[in-house]
């Protein structure tokens, strides 16, 4: 088999090309990822009380990771090999993660308010551990920072903390992080720690002007709505490499096979043809 793939690769006039590139990067982006989580669990295990995995930004990247790199690999070992069987687990593993992804981009666009709710509820799971939680804190920090925005329903999300729940004797007793703070002294913030101190026990409209109450899950999807060509961008980025990915494999899945039966063909022609010569003779 293996002689009959490298003479494919002499008389196919340079159909065969060397193995996409395209798996390389991909696996390299693969252990990209994968050794960034490895790193970034590492550290989080030190601090880690939170036993949710969605928020886990290391668990991501390691699963991301590592699924990126088994499926760049097997379509690389098999254009390296010219392996059939390599190539349409590669193509097929490729076309159901499009599948996926397109799927689950249209099921959370549907189910729009399960979505919200799914997301809220993980959210409050993370401010439950707040402080103990490094990956979660950055993250929520710079989204509240960002976005001008307070939890993930609304500011009273912050109940749940046990440092921010009003039955809480220390200081930060019913307040917010000074992220949800919205104090203006001229045109700058005023970095005040305890500026949120207090907040829960006080009215929406109460609080206007002192931090921010709207949820930063309402916030991001305004963000995304007035964004939405920088977002159709960022899709396209994402998916077109994948559709070029699986109409390349395709093609060249197709053209080998294509070249494996002409020499099949051919070889069964040259033993016909020299049984016949052994027969006249």
């Amino acid at each position: 088999m293996g002689s009959r793939y490298n003479r494919a690769r002499e008389e196919g006039g340079g159909v065969f090309v060397q193995p996409p590139s395209l798996c390389r990067r991909t696996q390299l982006l693969g252990v990209l990822l994968l050794c960034l989580g490895a790193y970034a669990e590492v550290e989080r295990q030190r601090s880690r009380t939170m036993s949710g995995m969605f928020l886990a930004p290391a668990i991501i990247l390691l699963l991301a990771g590592s699924v990126l790199f088994v499926v760049s690999f097997l379509g690389l070992l098999g254009a390296l090999r010219d392996n059939l069987t390599l190539l349409k687990i590669f193509l097929v593993t490729m076309i159901l993660g499009l599948i996926i992804e397109l799927i689950g981009g249209i099921v959370a666009l549907v189910f729009r308010n399960s979505t919200q709710g799914f997301i809220n509820d993980n959210i409050r799971k993370g401010i439950e551990n707040y402080y103990d939680d490094l990956d979660f804190k950055n993250i929520m920090d710079s989204v509240q920072r960002k976005f001008q925005c307070c939890g993930g329903q609304d500011y009273t999300d912050w109940r749940v903390n046990v440092y921010h729940s009003c039955s809480s004797p220390g200081p930060a007793s019913c307040g917010v992080p000074y992220t949800c703070c919205d104090v203006l002294e001229g045109s700058q913030p005023v970095k005040n720690t305890q500026c949120g101190f207090g907040a829960l026990k006080l009215e929406r409209l109460q609080l206007r002007g002192q931090i921010y109450t709207r949820g930063c899950v309402d916030a991001l999807l305004i963000w995304l709505i007035d964004h939405y060509t920088v977002m159709a961008a960022i899709l396209m980025g994402f998916l077109l490499p994948q559709l070029v990915g699986i109409i390349l494999s395709w093609c060249y899945i197709g053209r080998l096979e294509d070249i494996i039966l002409q020499n099949e063909q051919q070889e069964q022609e040259e033993a016909r043809d020299a049984f016949i010569d052994e027969a006249e003779a």
